[in-house]
């Protein structure tokens, strides 16, 4: 089993920066690849980035690309992800994700984190 747990949600200005952290405790050893999701209020749950575990090759989402930076510190089993030029649309409560197989894809995520709210004024 794997433990996710997010931090580093708030509220910020649009324009303003944040960084999510995401700290994997467990049989981290056995994973493959880890990401972010977001969900905002009424809306079905979306890929915002992914990145390998052991490569640290890299995905985006078309919305977040040249905004956002997933990156990740093997040493302290943490993923980052660093949002520059935030906007309001952007206000949504963001998971990370991981899994064992299965590419840089949005799919396929075994486990869960509880989610840190991000928000963003205008």
């Amino acid at each position: 089993q794997v433990q996710l747990v997010e931090s580093g949600g708030g509220l910020v200005q649009a324009g303003g920066s944040l960084r999510l952290s995401c700290a994997a405790s467990g049989r981290t050893f056995s994973m493959s690849t880890l990401a972010w999701f977001r969900q905002a209020a009424g809306k079905t749950r979306e890929f915002v980035a992914a990145i390998s575990w052991t490569t640290a090759t890299v995905n985006y989402a078309g919305s977040v690309k040249g905004r956002f930076t997933i990156s990740r510190d093997n040493a302290k089993n943490t993923v980052y992800l660093q949002m520059n030029n935030l906007k309001p649309e952007d206000t949504a409560v963001f998971f990370c994700a991981g899994k064992r197989r299965g590419g840089l894809g949005p799919i396929g995520y075994e486990y869960w984190g509880q989610g840190t709210q991000v928000t963003v004024s205008s």
